[in-house]
């Protein structure tokens, strides 16, 4: 059996995070010889650090952190990642739609040849607008792993924990981890289990978020809208053109009656849309651009529970625990 840590960034989760940490100490030694749960409470406003450092205290397997403000989920996850101490790293929800109980499965998956496994549920679990929602932004982001199956990305993953040395180098404040490792690795692999529905509180990826995400993937991963701006330009051009040799074919015809207003008003439409455009594409990286100099930080831990963390015979990294790149997120 092999060594494991699973990181679970936590938010509105108290009801939630005694049942799933109980489950997840049931199942845990049942693959790992080692393992530990990482619970990173990321600011959340209600009682979910009191009850992760409880759960601390309690288990000599389980440690809490606690952010210093709402980060988001990726920055969250970061945040664990750098804490784990062990060589497979496990990362999954806090709210009982990843069954503690398919962990075997991803472990099983994660074969030699591969880095990362990506639970995948037979069915959705959000109904069809944000399932679809959720797909498509999916299907963008994994065209950078280059994978066959690499569209199926999840929150509920596996993977080698050398991976993480991908999110040393990552700076500014739309960090997305996936990304991050595709910069690593495409030894992608997946796995089906079986997700549940949520059956407390409710999702903060609303299908406005999920739109809000994919700008992101666009914008801070990519430089495709751009080049789309320059498409867009030349094809603003040729249109202009096609319509200076009809002006100009129409003028030596005679044809020069007041009608010609219309086609020249929406010449100028046109090229000031195509200016609009190229100019918000343009802001977007210039603003990106500006916060990153700002030195927003990906995260602060502001306490940490682990009093009774066990002799581990992989020595921890504390340089990864307490250096901070800027980055951000949404939670979930």
């Amino acid at each position: 059996m092999t060594c494991v840590s699973v990181v679970i960034p936590c938010y509105r989760s108290v009801q939630t995070l005694p049942t799933l940490v109980d489950r997840l100490l049931v199942v845990l030694p049942t693959v790992a010889s080692q393992f530990e749960v990482v619970l990173v409470v990321d600011g959340s406003p209600d009682n979910t650090w009191e009850v992760a450092q409880e759960l601390a205290d309690r288990h000599e397997t389980v440690r809490a952190l606690l952010l210093a403000r709402n980060y988001g989920q990726h920055n969250a996850l970061v945040a664990g990642i750098r804490c784990a101490r062990y060589d497979i790293v496990v990362t999954m929800d806090d709210d009982l739609q990843h069954p503690p109980e398919e962990i075997p499965k991803l472990l099983a998956g994660l074969r030699p040849e591969l880095d990362i496994v990506y639970a995948v549920p037979h069915t959705g679990t959000h109904g069809f607008v944000r399932d679809l929602a959720s797909k498509s932004l999916k299907i963008g982001i994994s065209g950078r792993f280059g994978g066959e199956n690499s569209q199926d990305i999840c929150a509920f993953r596996a993977f080698r924990s050398f991976l993480r040395e991908s999110l040393d180098g990552v700076t500014g404040p739309y960090t997305l981890i996936d990304i991050a490792f595709s910069w690593a690795t495409t030894r992608v692999g997946t796995v089906r289990v079986n997700m549940k529905h949520r059956s407390v509180g409710n999702s903060n990826y609303t299908v406005s978020m999920l739109v809000r995400h994919a700008v992101d993937v666009l914008v801070a991963y990519s430089t495709i809208p751009l080049r789309l701006v320059t498409y867009f330009g030349l094809l603003a051009g040729a249109i202009g053109t096609i319509l200076l040799a009809v002006f100009l074919w129409k003028y030596w015809c005679g044809d020069t009656t007041v009608k010609g207003f219309t086609s020249t008003a929406s010449m100028i439409s046109l090229f000031a849309s195509a200016q609009m455009v190229a100019l918000g594409v343009i802001g977007e990286y210039l603003g990106r651009i500006h916060v990153e100099r700002m030195g927003r930080p990906t995260y602060i831990i502001r306490k940490r529970s682990e009093s009774h963390a066990p002799s581990l015979s992989v020595t921890p990294d504390v340089s990864r625990e307490t250096v901070i790149h800027p980055g951000a997120g949404i939670h979930e």
